[in-house]
Order: structure tokens, then C-alpha cells, then sequence
């Protein structure tokens, strides 16, 4: 029998590794299919659209936040992943009476990279993530080494501009401290103007003006923003420097983190 604890400090037993995986979590659907597990996968969201030809055929089990029961019980799973925001408590603690549930709880990059090394061990590819984990590290480490060097070299570039980041519109939500975007943007040498705030908060736009938001991220998703809301923006906030990132480089937190840092050099440090 093999156990297994996870981000939540709840203990799953499995008598073997597990052979009919589902995912209920898009950026660890990712993380599956880096490390290998192409057979052993056997359902996944409709958000899980990466690899793409998975999404094309594997079964999808409903949306993260809507699994469909009946579908999943048809699929007999050994075992399923989920994470702690991303999918409803209610449905997953229903599963976890009938299935072994893995739930992750990432919050920054130190957690994700907990999460790597756990489903690494618990689907038997523990060398493969700890070799993925060794090389986002690093990645991470020369990402911090190239925005202090930019900081050297130009004495006039603010280290840490003030930054807001929007993930929806109509009402406009923000991200606070305790969020995974929030580390990202940590990470790429930005300060958060609403890192005291906490989760995903409904700001006003005239907000950013108050706070002297010297650039407006507006992401790719969950809102599709684009460049007709940047020219809409741009009218309220004339000052401002807004452009449009690649939500998933700052939402992902699976293998995507292997690309991530190198966007991140590439958009906010050369």
C-alpha cells in the first residue's frame, strides 16, 4: 500500500501507482503530460487545453468547477487530482468518498514546486519532476539576477514599478497578496500595488490613478482583454503604460513554469 500526503495535509492510500489518473485542474493536466503520462491519463476538463491533442481525445469530465459525476464514476478512476481553488469543495469532497482525491494548494512559486515534486511521487515520476523542478529553479534564480543587473546598469529604471493586474472586466477584479499571479509578478521585478489586499478584489479604474499605477497588466485570461480594452483604458489612465501578458505565464503553475521565467525576462527585464 502506498501513501501519499497532500497540500492540505490530507493522506490518500493507493495500492499500486495509479493507472486511470483524472484531472480536474488545467495547469496540472500540463504538468501530466510533461512528466510522461500519456496512457495513464484518462479524463480532464474542458479547460485543460494544453496538449492540445488531448484535449481533442481525452474525455472531459465537465468544467473545474461543474465535474460531472456520472461521467467521472463511468471512468472508474484510481486516481483523481484536484486543487483547492480551482474546483468546487463540494464536489470534490463527494469524490473523495469513492476515489483517492490529491488536492494541491498553490499559492507561490515555493508551493507549485512542492506540488511538481508530489505528483511527481505519487504517479512514479519523481526523477522527471525533480529534474523539472532543478531547471524552473534556476530559471527563476537567473530571472532575479537579470532584474537586479537592469537595476545596476540603468540607475534611472524604477526597480519595482507600481503594477496592477487585471483578470476580469465588468466588474474589474484585481490580485491581491496571497495569490499565485501575485508571486509571479514578485518574481518579475514588479511591485503590486494591491498586495495588501487579498484574493481577487473588484477595484475601480479610477482606484489606479489614486495609487499611481504606473503600468496596467491586463491578462489573456480568464478575461480575454485585448487591444480595444487598452485604447478604452488608456482614455481614464493617459499616464499609465498598459499592455496586454499571457495569463498563463502568470496562472499556470505547473510545467508552464519551465517557459515562464524566459517571458517574463523577455516582457518586463530586456
Amino acid at each position: 500500500m502506498l501513501s501519499f500526503t497532500d497540500q492540505l495535509e490530507r493522506t490518500i492510500h493507493l495500492p499500486s501507482y495509479p493507472q486511470r489518473i483524472i484531472s480536474a485542474v488545467p495547469s496540472q493536466t500540463e504538468l501530466l503530460f510533461d512528466l510522461g503520462l500519456d496512457d495513464e491519463v484518462i479524463g480532464i476538463t474542458k479547460f485543460c487545453v494544453h496538449p492540445h491533442h488531448w484535449f481533442l481525445i481525452k474525455t472531459r469530465v465537465g468544467g473545474t468547477k461543474t465535474l460531472k459525476m456520472d461521467t467521472i464514476d463511468a471512468l472508474t478512476p484510481d486516481l483523481i487530482i484536484a486543487n483547492k481553488e480551482e474546483n468546487t469543495r463540494e464536489q470534490i469532497e463527494a469524490l473523495a468518498k469513492k476515489y483517492p482525491v490529491w488536492i494541491s494548494d498553490v499559492n507561490d512559486l515555493e508551493t507549485a514546486l512542492q506540488m511538481i515534486r508530489a505528483i511527481g511521487e505519487l504517479t512514479n515520476k519523481a526523477h522527471k519532476a525533480a529534474v523539472m523542478v532543478s531547471q524552473i529553479k534556476e530559471d527563476f534564480n537567473q530571472l532575479q539576477i537579470a532584474a537586479e543587473l537592469r537595476t545596476v546598469k540603468n540607475r534611472n529604471t524604477k526597480e519595482q514599478p507600481n503594477t496592477a493586474y487585471l483578470i476580469w472586466k465588468d466588474p474589474y477584479l484585481t490580485v491581491g497578496g496571497d495569490t499565485f499571479i501575485h508571486a509571479m509578478l514578485e518574481a518579475s521585478g514588479l511591485k503590486n500595488i494591491y498586495r495588501h489586499l487579498t484574493r481577487y478584489p473588484e477595484i475601480q479604474i479610477t482606484d489606479l490613478e489614486k495609487l499611481n499605477c504606473e503600468l496596467l497588466l491586463l491578462s489573456s485570461e480568464p478575461y480575454p482583454f485585448a487591444q480595444n480594452h487598452i485604447e478604452e483604458l488608456q482614455t481614464y489612465l493617459p499616464e499609465t503604460n498598459i499592455m496586454l501578458v499571457d495569463g498563463e505565464m502568470f496562472s499556470w503553475y505547473g510545467s508552464r513554469l519551465i517557459r515562464a521565467a524566459e517571458y517574463f525576462r523577455k516582457t518586463f527585464v530586456v
